[in-house]
């Protein structure tokens, strides 16, 4: 495996003590400034970039967020219980806290400002644009798809000039493998309900982000992941987001 470090990278521990195991956290150098990555579990991930502090799919499953920081932003891909959390959302969140969200979410959280498939917004000086996020094989027994498409969002920060892609519940789909320049993708990988090691591979072999971040990976063995890209010029990190 040829893994091509491009980037100032530091594995280092959180500093959020009450919790019962600390949270792995990457600091990762972008065009000139430092994006800090909490990994807090699962599909939840918390931002900070020139003290803004940006949650990604909050839920109180994988970390206790009455201790963290107050937010600047969220951002929900989708409803469902393990990725959006109104309890998590509550205490991070004050009356300047800007959240993102897709339509099913606002319906139940009555706050925010919808995004759907294909918008394009600025905050704060970073660009957020949202990719759709669906299944394309996988279904439930009574033949609905887990993540139906127009429903959920993935999302494209632009941060100091680099791309940083959080997927969301999704397979590999052709909106997917066309992105361009992405720096930092987050995949999930976490059969039946978003993609196989093989899908992940497909995706990354078509999009080529120069940092690879399997999430929201379950039992699923990453060390198939690892075979499958062994000869591309990727930068894979492991990190313990089951």
């Amino acid at each position: 495996m040829f893994f091509r470090f491009l980037t100032v990278s530091l594995l280092i521990f959180s500093s959020f003590s009450v919790q019962a195991k600390p949270f792995e956290q990457d600091s990762v150098l972008l065009s000139s400034k430092t994006l800090v990555i909490t990994f807090i579990g699962h599909g939840s991930l918390k931002f900070e970039y020139e003290r803004k502090q940006i949650y990604i799919d909050p839920c109180s499953m994988f970390g206790d967020y009455s201790t963290m920081h107050k937010a600047d932003l969220i951002l929900i891909t989708h409803q469902h219980r393990d990725h959006f959390d109104s309890v998590a959302i509550s205490q991070i969140a004050t009356n300047q806290t800007d959240i993102f969200l897709n339509q099913l979410s606002f319906k139940i959280l009555k706050r925010g400002k919808i995004l759907k498939n294909g918008d394009k917004v600025q905050w704060d000086g970073i660009i957020i644009e949202t990719v759709p996020a669906y299944n394309l094989v996988h279904k439930r027994k009574d033949g609905r798809l887990f993540h139906p498409k127009g429903e959920g969002n993935g999302y494209v920060l632009t941060i100091d000039g680099k791309r940083i892609y959080i997927a969301g519940d999704t397979e590999n789909t052709p909106e997917m493998k066309n992105l361009k320049d992405i720096f930092i993708a987050f995949l999930p990988m976490n059969i039946p309900y978003t993609m196989t090691p093989e899908m992940v591979a497909n995706a990354v072999k078509s999009f080529k982000p120069q940092i690879l971040y399997p999430y929201h990976y379950g039992n699923t063995d990453v060390n198939v992941l690892l075979k499958l890209l062994q000869s591309e010029t990727i930068d894979i990190r492991i990190r313990q987001m089951q």
